[in-house]
């Protein structure tokens, strides 16, 4: 799996710069509820995930505190009847610094995998965790690289809110795990999927 995210973050720094829609929502009120669906236990781990070329320094400790920010302030809106857990695992990252030329300057990225658990019953909703990419939510400041505009804590936060945003919307796109239906979304070109990684790596080899 890491050697497949070594290739794809070349790739991946390029495919960002497609990015370039604001995509921001806000986290007041309640949302639409989800089936059953309510936040249980928030667990977060990040174990040396790999850092990708090109990138600034994150702790472990840091990265586990800004994604069990992120999620918390998220998920924790929905007030269904049932508990579910979430356990995310960051994988790697790419904190775009400045001193590089545009042209070759990367795009923030966050690399992490999520598994559910049903809390009545102690099981896995997916028995495999669920790899997802996510850049930085797109702005004025992402375009040509944030390390030029955005500090080190700014680009965390920023990759964090995306990272509970995809898995949002996952929770959403699989809601027959939750008691509730599934719901097809519009493809977000600050998220992909696992498969979607292996896409771009794919692509990215045969055009060299």
């Amino acid at each position: 799996m890491f050697a497949t995210i070594t290739r794809g973050f070349a790739v991946l720094s390029l495919v960002g710069l497609a990015a370039c829609a604001s995509i921001t929502d806000k986290l007041s009120g309640t949302p639409d509820p989800i089936g059953e669906f309510r936040h249980g236990y928030n667990i977060v781990v990040a174990v040396d995930p790999q850092k990708g070329p090109f990138s600034r320094e994150a702790s472990n400790e840091e990265w586990v505190a800004v994604v069990k920010q992120a999620v918390g302030d998220r998920l924790g809106r929905y007030e269904g009847g049932a508990y579910y857990h979430t356990a995310v695992a960051v994988q790697g990252y790419v904190l775009a610094q400045p001193g590089i030329p545009i042209v070759a300057s990367p795009k923030s990225i966050l690399i992490f995998n999520v598994t559910f658990y049903e809390d009545s019953t102690q099981t896995k909703l997916n028995e495999e965790p669920i790899q997802i990419t996510v850049f930085e939510p797109a702005d004025a400041g992402t375009i040509f690289g944030s390390g030029y505009t955005k500090s080190r804590e700014e680009q965390m936060a920023g990759l964090a809110y995306n990272a509970a945003r995809a898995i949002e919307r996952l929770i959403r796109e699989n809601g027959d795990w939750f008691g509730g239906q599934r719901v097809m979304l519009d493809d977000d070109p600050t998220i992909l999927s696992g498969a979607d990684l292996l896409e771009v790596v794919a692509e990215g080899q045969s055009g060299q």
